[in-house]
C-alpha cells in the first residue's frame, strides 16, 4: 500500500507541473502576441491626427463643398453640407441645419436664418417647380422653421415654426405669419400677409409694414456682426510672421 501511494504521488506531482509548465507556455504565447498586435497598431508619425469630438461645422459631400462670404456670420454649431451658400451679410443662428445633399441651398444678402431651423432640398418637385432652395435677400426666417425645396423672394418675414414644402413660393414683400404650414405648391402673393394650417390669405399688408421688412434684417445683421466679432479665428500665425520680418530686418 505505501508503495501504491508513493506511486499515487509522483504521478499526481508530475501532472501538476505538467500542466503548470503548459500553462506558462500559453501564458507566453499570450503575451508575444499582444506585443505583436500593439506594434502592429501603432499609428504611423506621418499619419493626420483628426479630432472627432466636436461638430463639424462645413461637411463636404463629394464633389460639393459648403461656400460662406467673409462677412457672413454662421454660429459655431450649424451644419452645412453639400451644395450651401451662404452670401454676403447673410447669419445662420446656433443650431440650424442646411442639409444640401440633393440639391442646392442659397441664402441670400442680409437675410438670417435663425435658432434650430432645418434646410433641406429634394431631388426634384412634384409641383414642376424648381426643387432648390432659395431665400432671396433681406429674408428672416424666425426660429424652429422647416424649409423644404421651396423659394422666398426678397424682403419677406418667416414666422418662427412656420414649415414651408415642396415647390411653396412666397413673393416679394410678403409675411408669413408663426406657425404656419404652407403646402407643396402654394403660392403667397406679393404685398400679403397669410396665417394657419394650411396657411391662407389674411390681409394685404400696408405701405409701413412692408418698408419694415427691410429694416428687420438689417437689425439681425447688426446683431450678426457682433457676433462674428467674436468668433475670430485665432492662432499664433502672427509670431511667426514677426520671427521672419525681423530675419529679413524688416520693422515690425
Amino acid at each position: 500500500m505505501a508503495t501504491v501511494g508513493r506511486l499515487s504521488r509522483r504521478v499526481i506531482a508530475t501532472s501538476l507541473s505538467g500542466h503548470l509548465r503548459h500553462h506558462q507556455n500559453h501564458n507566453l504565447i499570450r503575451r508575444s502576441l499582444a506585443t505583436e498586435a500593439q506594434a502592429a497598431v501603432n499609428e504611423s508619425p506621418d499619419r493626420v491626427k483628426w479630432d472627432y469630438r466636436g461638430q463639424r461645422k462645413i461637411i463636404p459631400l463629394g464633389q460639393w463643398a459648403p461656400k460662406v462670404a467673409v462677412d457672413a456670420y454662421v454660429a459655431p454649431n450649424v451644419v452645412l453640407a453639400g451644395q450651401v451658400t451662404v452670401y454676403d451679410g447673410a447669419s445662420v443662428w446656433n443650431g440650424a441645419v442646411l442639409r444640401g445633399d440633393l440639391n442646392k441651398i442659397t441664402v441670400g444678402f442680409c437675410s438670417s436664418i435663425q435658432e434650430k431651423c432645418v434646410v433641406h432640398a429634394a431631388w426634384s418637385s412634384p409641383t414642376g417647380l424648381p426643387a432648390e432652395t432659395l431665400v432671396d435677400r433681406y429674408v428672416t426666417v424666425g426660429a424652429y422653421c422647416l424649409l423644404r425645396s421651396c423659394t422666398i423672394e426678397p424682403e419677406c418675414i418667416i414666422g418662427q415654426h412656420s414649415i414651408l414644402m415642396e415647390g411653396s413660393l412666397v413673393e416679394t414683400n410678403s409675411i408669413l405669419e408663426a406657425g404656419s404650414v404652407l403646402p407643396p405648391g402654394r403660392r403667397i402673393p406679393s404685398g400679403e400677409l397669410w396665417a394657419g394650417n394650411p396657411a391662407r390669405f389674411v390681409r394685404t399688408l400696408t405701405h409701413e409694414e412692408i418698408k419694415e421688412i427691410p429694416k428687420l434684417s438689417t437689425a439681425i445683421n447688426d446683431l450678426a456682426n457682433a457676433h462674428h466679432s467674436e468668433f475670430l479665428p485665432y492662432s499664433t500665425v502672427y509670431l511667426e510672421v514677426e520671427k521672419l520680418k525681423k530675419s529679413f530686418g524688416i520693422s515690425i
